[in-house]
């Protein structure tokens, strides 16, 4: 008869760790300089997803044309590579791409829509006064995230997180993007669902596949199946495959129906006030103040998530304060220069520093690079950009995902068996999910949110904040987490390993990892 198991058999034991290990090359750690810029090229390429789908969607809603489509596109890239820049040299140096944030789309929705701009009968007028409504409205809400960061307030209000609080905020920033997943791959399966396939089968299956000792299929499995699929798809649209199919689905399928590469310039450099002089007014700035407030809380998530996949350690609160300082500057650049929306981190980059298993700080400086070349060079840009946004879908089916898992990573340091915590963990992800479907459902339906008040600034606060997963979740986590028997819970909360991450120098590895460079600690003294 087979002898039983011992219990510590049964049981595997898989001990909490700071750093998440099995990276080649962690934040401060370069591959070498041909490998680092075929790896930055890649994370452009996924950059120009959302870069390509924000104006997309409000570029002719505003009025603008085609010519004025990519003129925003790449504004956005361009200012998009600028803050990537900043946030990596001075931010929190964690290596994150800086995007458009989908947050912005309800209160610049609201300005389009806005009675004394519907009324300007000329398009181009209409969409230069639109843009420059939004350019006011999100230099005045800047503010928030400059006031919250240099002052250190958001360090101090980072206090009352735990890794518990934590768990539902950084899993939504992955989880909370889900219609940007399958959803969009529904609108031209022939393309979306091969691509999907073709990416998780190179970067996963045949990640042990080698070329003078560099595992190629792990590290440029994005690129190798955008390259094979837009072929694809490119052969479909040639072949005439689409020709007698609904609208909606050639806008899917093809790789010709953007005009972004006949409207854009050869050379062309965005500038300061392109559009004119912004234009101020007091609801709408409020409005994008919601915004601004939402895209804090998203970035908050993002870093964490970030400082895993780049094996570093959580961001101290002096770090992540100055993170978002910088983050709050890099948003008046976006209302100077026009970008059409605010920045936020990109989630589909952070992700993509697990799928290659190199979370380099110099990788994304490169990419930065990328962003700022090809945002003047519009043609050739413009040629990237033409990917189907079907292929970018399939893409976020995976990168999204990782992200959400870093988030739930962050269990191992609570204590799961205790039913508080169960409560708070399950509650908070479950909120930050239904919430803001109700009020896009509500939205889809009745063309207005559910705040539908006399008071238009009041709508866009309550519909902006309630439209975010991350937001739900952290003031239902955190509440949850700092008033249900929070005295005895320290332990199960996961506070004892969470302290000595909170001050800069409770942890030798801080100054490693976020100590800024060119001496410049000497003149700002981490608190």
């Amino acid at each position: 008869m087979a002898e039983a198991p011992k219990v510590e058999e049964v049981i595997s034991h898989h001990e909490p760790m700071d750093q998440l290990q099995g990276f080649e090359y962690c934040i401060d750690s370069n591959p070498s300089w041909g490998e680092a810029i075929a790896l930055g090229f890649q994370h452009y390429i996924l950059a120009l997803g959302t870069a390509v789908m924000i104006p997309t969607l409000l570029v002719p809603a505003m009025g603008g044309s085609d010519g004025d489509k990519v003129r925003v596109f790449q504004t956005l890239l361009f200012v998009g590579g600028i803050n990537t820049l900043i946030q990596t040299l001075f931010g929190t140096r964690l290596p994150t791409v800086m995007g458009g944030s989908y947050a912005f789309v309800v209160p610049i929705m609201s300005i389009i829509n806005d009675s004394n701009l519907r009324q300007i009968a000329d398009p181009q007028q209409r969409f230069l006064a639109t843009m420059r409504a939004i350019q006011g409205a999100m230099i005045v809400a800047s503010s928030i995230q400059i006031i919250l960061g240099y002052s250190q307030l958001w360090g101090i209000c980072s206090r009352f997180f735990s890794p518990l609080g934590m768990v539902p905020v950084i899993s939504l920033v992955g989880f909370g993007l889900f219609d940007k997943g399958f959803p969009l791959i529904g609108g031209c399966v022939e393309i979306g669902v091969p691509m999907l396939i073709l990416f998780v089968g190179l970067s996963q299956y045949l990640k042990n596949l080698q070329a003078k000792h560099l595992p190629i299929m792990e590290r440029f499995s994005l690129i190798l199946s955008i390259a094979i699929i837009w072929a694809y798809a490119q052969l479909l649209t040639a072949s005439g495959a689409y020709k007698h199919r609904p609208h909606l689905t050639q806008v899917h399928c093809r790789t010709d129906m953007e005009n972004l590469i006949s409207a854009a310039p050869w050379i062309k450099i965005p500038y300061p006030l392109q559009w004119g002089a912004p234009t101020f007014d007091a609801g709408h700035a409020f409005g994008m103040m919601a915004a601004v407030f939402v895209s804090l809380i998203e970035s908050t998530g993002a870093y964490k998530a970030a400082s895993r996949l780049a094996s570093a350690t959580p961001p101290p609160a002096y770090v992540l304060s100055r993170g978002i300082g910088w983050q709050g500057i890099g948003i008046l650049l976006d209302g100077l220069f026009g970008t059409g929306t605010g920045s936020t981190v990109s989630i589909e980059n952070v992700g993509l520093l697990g799928a290659t298993r190199v979370g380099s700080r110099r990788v994304i400086q490169i990419a930065a690079g990328f962003m700022i070349f090809f945002s003047i060079l519009g043609k050739f840009g413009a040629l990237f950009a033409s990917i189907p946004f079907t292929i970018f879908a399939a893409i976020y089916c995976v990168l999204f995902g990782l992200v959400a898992s870093v988030g739930l990573s962050f269990l191992q340091f609570t204590n799961m068996n205790s039913m508080r915590n169960l409560f708070i963990v399950g509650v908070s992800l479950f909120l930050g999910l239904s919430v803001p479907e109700y009020f896009r459902e509500f939205t889809a339906q009745a063309n207005h949110g559910p705040s539908h008040t006399g008071a238009g600034w009041f709508n866009d606060i309550i519909n902006t904040i309630f439209s975010s997963s991350p937001t739900v979740a952290l003031m239902v986590a955190v509440f949850l987490d700092n008033t249900l028997d929070y005295k005895d819970a320290a332990r199960d909360r996961g506070m004892p390993w969470w302290v000595k991450f909170r001050t800069f120098k409770g942890d030798s590895r801080n100054e490693e990892f976020y100590t800024l460079p060119f001496n410049l600690n000497r003149f700002f003294p981490p608190a």
